[in-house]
């Protein structure tokens, strides 16, 4: 008798969230990684058709373009649709597949391209704007906005833009994100995602001093069992998902320091957790205790100038400012970069005043 064979999806669904909050997914949470192990009395036959069979909603198109991306691996090789299967064999599969829980219905929502071509789109998100739809947020997203900008558009293989996403940043952090507009450059880009060899650099305004210039955070994340809308580093190494940031300082101002963020993993809410975990709650980010006074003074003051830096930036101090990716047609690298936003600036600028001025002060 034929041994069965061993098939996991090790797809974590995202979690409903009502507060908009985490409407973003674990940036893996966006691919279907299968793992088969093949029958013992499996006959012979071509890998494609026999991915096909198994997975059954999956086209042989969307196999045919994964395995192009080297995203098939039989026996930790990556393997052609021609490769014929033997007996035992362990075949991995990696492949994009973004929720559609939600219909996506086209709506004219204004949004910032800074590049596109036939393959991509690099778009500069604003604050506020939530990326998916999901539980909380059923409309006004980015992906609302794409399907109206490709309504009745067709792309150079002559079929319909459909845009895919292969990461997200949360709702209230502004900066650079990258749109797929067809499945084979999805699944490059996805690729590329899921090896952490996507270059990203974000800017955070985070509370408290370093007493280092540089350093680098590395702690498993998982849902905070006292608040499941929160990220929480754990202690057991076989919790969370493994998640690496790395952070250099690139402006003091006494009480709240500027610091630009690596990312080498890419989870949910991950520098916002992270600097957290090492007493660093970014400014202003009332999820993780950021719109509280955590450092300072006790003057009334200093508690208005506080209040009036929480006006001027009314969500966490964070910012996607450069993103790296090899291009899935040209292989050539590419670098965007964007600007602080006007709040960024403006809380930056009110910050360096302030420091000045009380530099000024204890000097005289």
């Amino acid at each position: 008798m034929s041994q069965p064979s061993e098939e996991t999806n090790l797809i974590n669904p995202p979690l409903p969230d009502q507060s908009g909050e985490t409407d973003q997914p674990n940036q893996d949470e966006l691919y279907e990684h299968h793992r088969i192990v093949v029958d013992r009395g499996q006959e012979t036959m071509r890998l494609d058709k026999y991915l096909q069979m198994r997975l059954e909603a999956i086209s042989r198109t969307k196999i045919q373009a994964a395995a192009k991306a080297d995203c098939i691996l039989v026996n930790q090789k990556p393997s052609k649709p021609s490769y014929k299967i033997k007996p035992l064999d362990v075949i991995s599969v990696l492949l994009p597949n973004p929720p559609h829980e939600f219909e996506i219905v086209p709506q004219d929502i204004p949004f910032n391209i800074i590049y596109e071509d036939n393959d991509v789109l690099v778009v500069d998100k604003e604050a506020g704007m939530v990326v998916h739809p999901g539980h909380g947020n059923y409309d006004g997203t980015l992906l609302n906005a794409l399907a109206y900008y490709f309504d009745g558009k067709k792309g150079h293989d002559g079929n319909p833009i459909t845009p895919y996403l292969v990461h997200r940043i949360d709702k209230d952090t502004s900066g650079l994100l990258l749109i797929a507009k067809n499945e084979e450059a999805q699944i490059m880009l996805a690729k590329q995602f899921f090896e952490h060899s996507i270059e990203r650099k974000y800017n955070a305004l985070v509370w408290g001093d370093f007493s280092d210039d540089s350093g680098t955070i590395v702690g498993n994340l998982a849902r905070s069992p006292k608040d499941r809308r929160a990220m929480t580093v754990v202690d057991n190494p076989d919790q969370g998902k493994h998640a690496v940031t790395h952070w250099h300082v690139l402006q003091r101002f006494g009480y709240v320091t500027l610091v630009e963020c690596i990312l080498e993993t890419g989870r949910t809410h991950q520098i916002r957790a992270h600097m957290r975990h090492i007493g660093h709650p970014l400014f202003n980010d009332a999820l993780y205790g950021g719109n509280q006074i955590l450092k300072g003074t006790t003057f009334s003051k200093y508690k208005q100038f506080i209040s009036n830096c929480f006006q001027v930036m009314p969500r966490q101090a964070l910012h996607a400012l450069t993103l790296g990716f090899i291009h899935p047609t040209s292989h050539k690298m590419m670098h965007f970069q964007s600007p602080l936003p006007q709040d960024f600036s403006a809380l930056i600028n009110k910050w360096d005043t302030y420091t000045q001025a009380s530099r000024q002060q204890n000097e005289g």
